[in-house]
């Protein structure tokens, strides 16, 4: 039988330049980690600390085996497990960067009467017509969202009849006795 490959052993903890310390540092970080990404991480580490190879510690974590270079590398740079959270990220642009929260502020102050609008209290539908008639396109989800953002409830109008009628037998048409 011949074999064409052979496999190489796994670099020790100290080759890779782990020490118990770290193994310690990474084990207590293990324990008040919440964020899924940052568990995975560290644990790959802790198991190269252990003496796992990089294959397996990449199959036990749900990391490629690249990823576990990568993570390794960036711990051992700062010796913080911190080093392995996220970085914060900007996130996606917004919509409708014009819309302020003290431009919404505003035109919510405003009665929709003023603004020739017949209604007597604004909706976010309304609103949504209102400010893409003023050049401003936004969806009603995102209109909630930043209408939230600025501290501002939004209701829909409630319609009740206020008062009962002083005479109603005079208003139905009901005799009165003479």
């Amino acid at each position: 039988m011949r074999i064409f490959w052979t496999m190489r052993p796994a670099r020790s903890p100290a080759e890779l330049g782990l020490t118990a310390e770290d193994r310690r540092k990474l084990e207590h970080a293990l324990r008040s980690v919440r964020d899924a990404r940052h568990f995975r991480r560290l644990l790959a580490v802790r198991l190269l600390a252990e003496g796992k190879g990089p294959g397996e510690a990449a199959h036990l974590a749900a990391l490629s085996r690249s990823a576990v270079y990568f993570w390794l590398e960036r711990y051992l740079a700062q010796r913080d497990p911190e080093a392995l959270r996220d970085a914060p990220r900007q996130g996606r642009p917004r919509n409708a960067p014009r819309l302020t929260a003290e431009r919404l502020r505003e035109v919510v102050r405003g009665s929709p009467e003023k603004q020739s609008w017949a209604s007597h209290g604004w909706t976010v539908p309304l609103l949504c017509t209102h400010l893409k008639r003023q050049g401003i396109e936004v969806s009603p989800r995102t209109l909630r969202r930043r209408l939230h953002e600025a501290g501002l409830a939004w209701k829909r109008p409630r319609y009740v009849y206020a008062t009962a009628a002083p005479h109603p037998g005079q208003k139905k048409g009901a005799l009165s006795a003479v």
